[in-house]
């Protein structure tokens, strides 16, 4: 039987050898960390999965394959459907109306209060009902008791030099195959805010640095993120960190009395249209540039690997020209 070998434990190689397993394959995971942490820029993620809002300032992709990400993931972790909320201050509403025109499924709302009471002094926003989030280090771990279940264990090691049919899913480690990757830094911060209740994942539109801010229970919050186009994934900025929180202070004045819990950057793998790429080079399939929309666009890219090594099918996300 064919053995494929997948190289990394991020969110895009555990989707890919979730889904080989998934169709009968026999699969290895190799990961020199031993499995996802904060090693990796997965574990940082917000964990939204959003399509029609991430349309704002993203391809028509994004949009059509997140769709499907929200009943890929829930199939196979918990995710919570109660949609997201898009706000903006009174002085910013022309970015509400720039952001609705640039995106869709969504219902014009003036009852903030009756979604989130505790953002009852912003009139007006969009609510997308159909979207959802999850807890990505939790999800990440679902899926390695998935795999662990149908016999895959993540070996911490790397792959062996003899490894045949081998799937790389490293992300920027990459890049000494892939020279078009580049690293777009994300910072985000989790703190505690027992006397803020928010339920849903709430975007703030915000001119300097948009906000968005995701409840992971027992009044814990993911802030971020930053995009920003750099090599450094040492520390947050201290303009960084001022914006997040000051944005997190206009959504309710209680987050002034946080407790920030985690500090967190990374940097993000994207190719130059922020898509990514299914490449063979060398006898190796490359699954890469996820970019900011990991858990939108893992479950796609990974169908796209398994349609291209079990069935010979390409998919948009196949690189012909690095064939």
């Amino acid at each position: 039987m064919t053995v494929y070998s997948v190289v990394g434990a991020g969110v895009a190689g555990l989707t890919v050898a979730t889904e080989l397993v998934e169709r009968g394959a026999s699969v290895r995971v190799f990961d020199p960390a031993g499995g996802p942490g904060a090693h990796g820029c997965s574990w940082w993620a917000g964990g939204m999965l959003a399509p029609w809002c991430e349309y704002e300032n993203a391809e028509e992709p994004v949009m059509r394959h997140g769709q499907h990400a929200l009943n890929w993931w829930g199939d196979r972790t918990s995710v919570t459907r109660k949609g997201t909320l898009v706000v903006a201050s009174a002085r910013d509403t022309a970015d509400l109306r720039r952001f609705a025109r640039r995106t869709e499924q969504f219902e014009e709302t003036s009852e903030i209060a009756g979604l989130e009471p505790d953002l009852d002094r912003f009139p007006r926003g969009l609510f997308f009902a159909g979207e959802a989030h999850l807890d990505p280090r939790h999800a990440l771990g679902d899926l390695v008791i998935g795999l662990r279940e149908k016999g895959v264990e993540i070996c911490a090691e790397h792959a062996p030099a003899d490894a045949s049919n081998l799937i790389d899913c490293r992300g920027l480690a990459a890049r000494e195959a892939l020279p078009d990757l580049r690293g777009v830094k994300g910072e985000m911060l989790v703190i505690r805010a027992p006397d803020v209740s928010l339920t849903r994942p709430v975007r703030l539109l915000h001119p300097r640095i948009p906000l968005y801010i995701v409840p992971r229970g027992d009044g814990v919050y993911m802030l971020g993120a930053t995009m920003i186009e750099a090599e450094d994934r040492r520390r947050i900025t201290a303009r960084s960190m001022l914006e997040l929180l000051s944005a997190a202070y206009a959504l309710n004045t209680a987050f002034g009395e946080a407790e920030i819990l985690e500090i967190g950057t990374d940097l993000r793998p994207a190719f130059p249209d922020n898509l990514p790429r299914i490449r063979q080079i060398d006898g190796v399939t490359y699954a890469n540039g996820l970019y900011r929309h990991g858990y939108l666009l893992a479950p796609a890219l990974a169908q796209g690997v398994a349609d291209l090594l079990l069935e010979g099918k390409t998919s948009e996300f196949h690189d012909e020209n690095h064939a």
